[in-house]
């Protein structure tokens, strides 16, 4: 029996309206190159990982030029243009569309654009820990900050308890079909994990990096290049 490989799927369809630039967020320059490119980069390098594909919007006009002017090695990315108005539409998408190169039993690696910090040691992390899992799982923080519920004016409502709380993140790593059957059956959901858990399966939870965050308002792309350029 072939050993399941390793494929790496990037939603790249959204526009970051919060970050409120000139251009979508996964194309903003950190560190002397588009934060997606330092994606594609970290996916490109690792040995574990077959091939990488990206989802984008139908229109968008920033992909060619940014693979472009990138040194990834030949033939490790293939560029979607099947994004959906969401995130999970575009991941949908994209299973779909890399179905003659991937098997049932092949494992997905999704993974955010906007998560520019991911290195190769905690992709190496994630595939390790999952390679014989029935289910698959994500990279995820313990909470360690003390939580409060707000009320409708703003105010703390009540504390609580941090204990078991983690915070996900990507990459997401699941099989091909099980991937493409939770999606299929989910309503909308915010990530791949939330739609596995949906079918009655628990993911198991892989410590990642405080430097795998997400990239969502103005203040973290400066904090996102303190990563990068030190390499922390």
């Amino acid at each position: 029996m072939n050993p399941s490989r390793h494929f790496a799927l990037i939603p790249a369809a959204g526009i970051g309206a919060r970050m409120g630039a000139a251009c979508p967020k996964q194309y903003l320059s950190l560190a002397g190159k588009p934060m997606l490119m330092h994606v594609l980069d970290t996916f490109a390098e690792s040995p574990l990982i077959e091939h990488t594909f990206v989802v984008v919007s139908a229109d968008d006009g920033y992909i060619r030029d940014a693979l472009a002017s990138a040194s990834l090695p030949d033939k490790r990315v293939t560029v979607l243009f099947n994004g959906g108005e969401t995130r999970h539409q575009s991941v949908l998408n994209g299973l779909h569309a890399m179905r003659e190169q991937a098997k049932d039993e092949d494992w997905i690696l999704v993974h955010d654009a906007a998560r520019p910090g991911l290195t190769g040691e905690l992709i190496e992390r994630l595939v390790s820990a999952l390679h014989d899992d029935e289910i698959g799982g994500l990279l995820a923080l313990p909470v360690v900050d003390t939580l409060k519920r707000g009320d409708a004016e703003g105010r703390a409502e009540r504390t609580v308890a941090r204990e078991a709380l983690w915070a996900a993140q990507t990459p997401q790593m699941f099989r091909y079909a099980l991937l493409r059957r939770a999606l299929e059956q989910a309503a909308a959901v915010t990530d791949e994990a939330s739609a596995v858990e949906a079918l009655g399966l628990r993911p198991r939870l892989i410590e990642g990096s405080p430097r795998n965050f997400k990239v969502t308002l103005p203040h973290d792309v400066a904090l996102a290049e303190l990563h990068l350029k030190g390499n922390s």
